[in-house]
């Protein structure tokens, strides 16, 4: 497979920031989750808008339909990740919107793709598709849909919805997925260069190859870094990959998240970064360092609070 120098979109295609990293926040989407309770839809509206007005630069919304784990002895519910992001894109002016990152084993891939569509349109082209293959069994299961093959599945969906985005239209005929002569209409603001970002959130070698051969961004999907070294590895996968593929490594976007413990953290997020917001800036600095153009933030709690106590790591990294 050798990549079109044409098909992946141009590093300009990922939103803009005046920072070197831009900064998001992943939104609390669940119950038992990092802002406390079960977040209400206007929680989530109130702590975007606080975010938009502190200058981060994206929101981010998990997709998923239940967080079930051996370890914890209740199910833990959560609201639905497009829907969810539609209102809130309605709600704001501003902010980045994504989704962090959406199982392409849950639904028709052209489906996906004109959802993205609308989204931007809704949101005004500030839409970001981030894309994955999936890992939660359970959830699979509760809805009667396939776990097997994710990743031949994934590299169908792929196929449909990257042409789909970036060339209003796909025809391909897979063994899981199939697109006929299928039209992406009505376009929506970046309809004329090729639609949203796509990110894929992955760390496994194939699907690292279809990333640097297709996507616009990279992200390191369910791994939570707690300072750079540990994602120097993955980095060097991406440019063999991109060596493989005949693509400059330069216009793949990479980003990734991280945990981030705050007064007052409850401890429902995994493998946090803690210390004084001096410390915690450092750290976010050795990301920026090693090249990365965005770092998602799940900060531990996560309210209007505690995100305005965030804003201030942001200014000493942004002066950093």
């Amino acid at each position: 497979m050798r990549v079109n120098q044409s098909s992946p979109a141009p590093l300009g295609r990922w939103p803009q920031s005046h920072r070197p990293m831009g900064i998001g926040f992943i939104m609390p989407i669940s119950d038992l989750s990092a802002f406390g309770s079960t977040p209400r839809f206007r929680d989530m509206v109130e702590m975007t808008q606080v975010a938009e007005e502190l200058g981060y630069d994206a929101v981010w919304i998990p997709d998923h339909f239940l967080y079930f784990y051996e370890q914890e002895p209740t199910r833990r519910g959560v609201w639905e990740a497009w829907t969810t992001l539609a209102g809130i894109a309605a709600a704001t002016s501003r902010i980045t919107l994504g989704v962090y990152v959406t199982c392409l084993g849950w639904r028709n891939p052209g489906i996906v793709a004109k959802m993205a569509e609308n989204l931007d349109e809704i949101s005004g082209g500030r839409f970001v598709l981030g894309i994955g293959s999936g890992w939660n069994e359970p959830e699979y299961s509760m809805f009667g849909m396939p776990f097997d093959h994710r990743f031949a599945r994934f590299e169908d969906a792929f196929k449909i919805i990257q042409p789909f985005l970036r060339e209003g239209k796909a025809d391909h005929q897979g063994d899981y997925y199939q697109a006929h002569e299928a039209v992406n209409l009505p376009r929506g603001p970046r309809g004329a260069e090729g639609g949203p970002p796509i990110m894929v959130g992955t760390s496994g070698p194939r699907t690292m190859r279809l990333t640097a051969a297709y996507a616009d961004a990279w992200n390191s999907a369910a791994a939570w870094h707690k300072d750079a070294s540990s994602v120097v590895p993955l980095l060097a996968q991406l440019d063999a990959m991109c060596a493989e593929v005949g693509r400059d490594p330069k216009t793949l976007v990479r980003t990734v998240g991280s945990t981030i413990a705050l007064p007052g953290a409850l401890d429902r997020r995994p493998d946090p970064i803690r210390g004084e917001p001096a410390q915690i800036a450092e750290v976010l600095a050795g990301f920026r360092e090693i090249g990365l153009r965005h770092h998602a933030a799940g900060l531990d709690p996560t309210t209007p609070a505690s995100l305005e106590q965030y804003a201030r790591v942001i200014e000493l990294l942004d002066r950093s």
